[in-house]
């Protein structure tokens, strides 16, 4: 890790954003699960509590580069906070049937395995974050929060108009699951090439 890290304290804005992220995880699936999914008022809640995370993910990182403080704790509790953020929406979503289940599991075992693998090869590896992943976490927050708005919810006159909407999320999240898969591949090929060049140094 570099030296940078090793020296700038915990205590500080981007770190903090981060560790209300984690502590909006519960209070967002408790709000999208209430009374089964289908209350409007709390999914539009849990709405607002998911985009919220997104946007704080966004600014902590920004803030963390831009003032230099990139810290140990950050590089290891940002993404976690992100994955269990995203792993919530999409477990909720699936259980209020939203989603099939089927797509939460692969998107879950891709975040969790590249994200353990970035985490453990962080001090001899470094693998630059590529342009599909940034493209993937764009889909992956468009798709989930209108997937978690109460688009079949609504009522006449909007509810066919909600509908439609909720179609568009589910064509948005299936790009953002092929996403997800390509990158996925970028990101073991290039540790596996870069893991190679070390070894033949």
């Amino acid at each position: 890790m570099s030296e940078q890290a090793a020296t700038v304290g915990n205590w500080n804005l981007p770190n903090v954003l981060t560790g209300v992220r984690v502590l909006l995880v519960p209070f967002f699936g408790v709000a999208l699960l209430h009374g089964g999914g289908d209350s409007i008022l709390w999914r539009c809640l849990a709405t607002l509590v998911f985009a919220i995370a997104m946007v704080t993910d966004k600014v902590d990182g920004d803030i963390a580069r831009s003032r230099g403080l990139v810290t140990n704790f950050g590089k290891i509790a940002d993404p976690i906070a992100d994955k269990a953020m995203t792993g919530m929406a999409l477990i909720g979503l699936s259980v209020v049937g939203d989603i099939w289940w089927w797509v939460t599991v692969v998107v879950l075992v891709r975040e969790w395995s590249v994200t353990l693998l970035r985490l453990s090869i962080l001090q001899r590896v470094v693998v630059a974050a590529a342009r599909s992943g940034k493209i993937k976490t764009v889909l992956q927050a468009v798709a989930l929060t209108s997937l978690c708005l109460p688009l079949r919810q609504l009522h006449d006159p909007l509810h066919g108009t909600g509908v439609v909407l909720f179609h568009l999320g589910e064509v948005v999240l299936a790009a953002a699951v092929a996403m997800t898969l390509w990158s996925g591949f970028e990101f073991f090929r290039d540790v596996w090439r870069q893991r190679a060049t070390i070894r033949g140094t």
